[in-house]
């Protein structure tokens, strides 16, 4: 396949780059070029900035586009549009943010998004919900919408769940947060990116909430 990814260094999208190049995938990314990595030699690198001009995108063809870091409406309306003609599925990356209350066990992709009225001030969730939302009328037929939990593995830059086995490793009494039987999901991102490519691999659309374990 011909894969063109939205982002693609940092976290999520360099796995992504990386499952996609081993599956034997040629592989596009389009950033605004602050990250060289050098495991990334053989793509192609596209250089802009999304939130002003995506017509380079406009004068290619993919297969798919992998969209890791689309947080706005309007930004999704302006992706949709210059690859309405380029690509033929649109993968965008949401989160579990984007439901209206996630906390709820057992839920489904069904359940009520958090689709905060626009004149009121947007979240991080209320403004996935609402990218989602722009995604589905543009590419109504070939959109695959994931919306992961709690990612974990190399290269995360918040460092929010890495530091816990680190401290917990060197031993002592630890300072944690939350109640000690509360639940804790998450995922390996190296998964998380080898199964979004065998997603694109077969063909398969339609909105998908990820975590784990069971």
């Amino acid at each position: 396949m011909k894969l063109l990814i939205i982002g693609g260094t940092v976290f999520l999208g360099r796995q992504i780059v990386k499952a996609a190049l081993e599956a034997g995938h040629q592989v596009s990314t389009f950033n605004r070029g602050n990250h060289i990595l050098e495991e990334q030699a053989s793509v192609e690198r596209l250089i802009g900035d999304r939130n002003i001009d995506l017509s380079i995108l406009s004068t290619k063809k993919w297969d798919a586009v992998i969209d890791c870091c689309g947080m706005e409406a309007q930004q999704l309306e302006i992706s949709c549009r210059a690859l309405k003609n380029s690509v033929s599925t649109y993968a965008y990356i949401s989160s579990v943010s984007a439901y209206d209350n996630f906390r709820n066990i057992g839920m489904t992709e069904h359940a009520a998004l958090k689709l905060t009225p626009e004149e009121l001030e947007q979240d991080y969730g209320s403004g996935k919900a609402h990218s989602e939302e722009t995604l589905l009328k543009q590419f109504p037929k070939n959109s695959l919408i994931i919306r992961p939990g709690l990612l974990v593995g190399p290269f995360d830059p918040t460092d929010r769940f890495t530091y816990w086995p680190h401290r917990i490793k060197e031993g002592g009494r630890v300072l944690a947060p939350g109640r000690a039987e509360r639940p804790v999901q998450f995922i390996d991102v190296r998964d998380l990116a080898e199964w979004i490519i065998r997603l694109l691999e077969a063909d398969l659309l339609g909105i998908y909430h990820v975590t784990g374990p069971g």
